[in-house]
């Protein structure tokens, strides 16, 4: 488990001592270990994969407690409809049109830009299901707002929840995707056969 004093010297958004405590406690019993170290940077893109289930989310969540995170992470309209919605904005959580994607990656920009602190959650691959590539949302906003790039992944392999670093992404689009790669070389999904392979459309 990650030392009590990195969340203490966090400077992105905090969760409360409640959501800590839990995910203290719920990560090991759910068989899980926390492995890394968070930025002190005051904001942050935090990009999380493989995503191939549903018990990402489960797991995730309590990990970025249990590292003293709150972050803010995009979910589809239906999740937020009738009473689930001040439930899942409170976990942090942004609704979001899934059939609207134009301008999606202005408006997070714009987002991020606006507050001192943020940890915002992305997903690159977008989808449980196996696809061609990785969505660029993520590094366009990194790069249009100078914001690091905090890397985090689920390991079903090892049972390890895991911050793989932060990067900085510089605009060469080839040399950046590398650096990512290399976290993932030995990460596996909870369902291998839907991994996505870690490449952006912008890499051909």
């Amino acid at each position: 488990m990650v030392p009590n004093k990195a969340s203490q010297h966090l400077s992105t958004e905090r969760c409360g001592l409640l959501c800590h405590w839990l995910g203290r406690v719920l990560v090991p019993l759910m068989g899980w270990r926390i492995v890394g170290t968070v930025s002190a940077e005051p904001r942050v893109i935090l990009i999380a994969a493989h995503h191939t289930s549903n018990w990402d989310f489960v797991i995730g969540l309590p990990a970025t407690w249990a590292l003293g995170l709150k972050i803010r992470w995009l979910g589809k309209q239906a999740l937020f409809r009738g009473l689930g919605g001040p439930f899942f904005r409170f976990l942090g959580g942004i609704a979001i049109d899934r059939s609207e994607t134009t301008g999606l990656v202005e408006d997070l920009t714009r987002a991020v830009r606006s507050r001192e602190q943020i940890c915002l959650a992305l997903a690159p691959e977008g989808t449980r299901s196996a696809a061609t590539h990785w969505k660029s949302g993520f590094y366009r906003v990194a790069v249009a707002t100078q914001v690091p790039v905090m890397i985090a992944y689920l390991d079903y392999g090892t049972r390890t929840a895991g911050i793989g670093g932060t990067l900085t992404m510089t605009g060469r689009v080839r040399d950046d995707m590398d650096r990512i790669r290399a976290v993932f070389t030995d990460v596996r999904g909870r369902r291998q056969e839907n991994e996505t392979p870690i490449r952006l459309r912008e890499e051909d």
